[in-house]
């Protein structure tokens, strides 16, 4: 359905070294690097992440979150470490959702400007 997703952060080189951590562990990487811009995907850039001079305001209780694919169960693991590492904040260590089924194993995180993102596997 998605072609992209684009977010606009207070500060590109902060979320430069923070996504760049972060997704490694998941096989994306920064396909586009701009001063004000950064793309990241696989094979073609899936998120975009812009300088804005209002990004939208961290809120918890909004329901926004964008989740990732993860290869697996290792790279959950690898990339909950690794944003936690690069400046990001725990939102739900890695593990089995038994919530959400009996392989759906995921990890949460909360970068720098107040996103919530989730690395998935489902094996």
């Amino acid at each position: 359905m998605f072609d992209h997703v684009s977010i606009g952060v207070a500060d590109v080189a902060r979320s430069r070294k923070f996504y760049d951590a972060a997704f490694k562990p998941l096989g994306y990487a920064r396909l586009s690097d701009g001063d004000t811009s950064l793309g990241y995907g696989d094979k073609v850039v899936g998120l975009w992440i812009g300088a804005a001079s209002k990004p939208v305001k961290a809120d918890m209780e909004s329901g926004l979150h964008f989740c990732f694919a993860a290869k697996d169960r290792a790279a959950v693991d690898a990339f909950h470490a690794a944003a936690l590492e690069a400046g990001g904040k725990d939102n739900g260590k890695p593990g089995v959702r038994a919530d959400y089924g009996p392989k759906y194993y995921a990890a949460f995180v909360i970068d720098p400007d107040g996103y919530r993102i989730e690395a998935y596997c489902g094996k």
